[in-house]
C-alpha cells in the first residue's frame, strides 16, 4: 500500500468498543478483529469518509505526537492487513 492510496471502511463491516478495544465483525464472513486503541482511532478517522493513507498519517502524527516515520509504519501496516481481511476497501480516483 502506499500513502496516496484512498480507503474507506468496508459497508461489510460493523465496529464497537469494548472494554478500550474497537472490535470489527465483517457481516459476510462472521470474523471478529481486534484493534488497539491506536487502532481504533485510526479507524475512527475513516468512519464515514474516504481519505489516504497520508491523511490518515497526518492525523496520526497531529494527535499523538509521533515520529512520522513511525506513524508512517503503523498506518500501512494496519491499512495492508484491514485490506486483506476486507475490512477496508481502496477507492479508485
Amino acid at each position: 500500500m502506499e500513502l496516496t492510496d484512498r480507503v474507506q471502511q468496508s459497508s461489510e463491516v460493523v465496529a464497537r468498543e469494548v472494554g478500550g478495544e474497537t472490535v470489527l465483525l465483517h457481516l459476510t464472513e462472521g470474523t471478529y478483529f481486534g484493534l488497539n486503541p491506536v487502532g481504533g482511532r485510526i479507524w475512527s478517522f475513516l468512519d464515514g469518509q474516504v481519505r489516504t493513507l497520508g491523511e490518515v498519517c497526518a492525523m496520526l502524527v497531529e494527535e499523538y505526537e509521533v515520529d512520522e516515520s513511525e506513524a508512517r509504519a503503523d498506518v500501512l501496516a494496519l491499512a495492508s492487513d484491514l485490506c486483506a481481511n476486507g475490512l477496508l476497501d481502496t477507492v479508485k480516483g
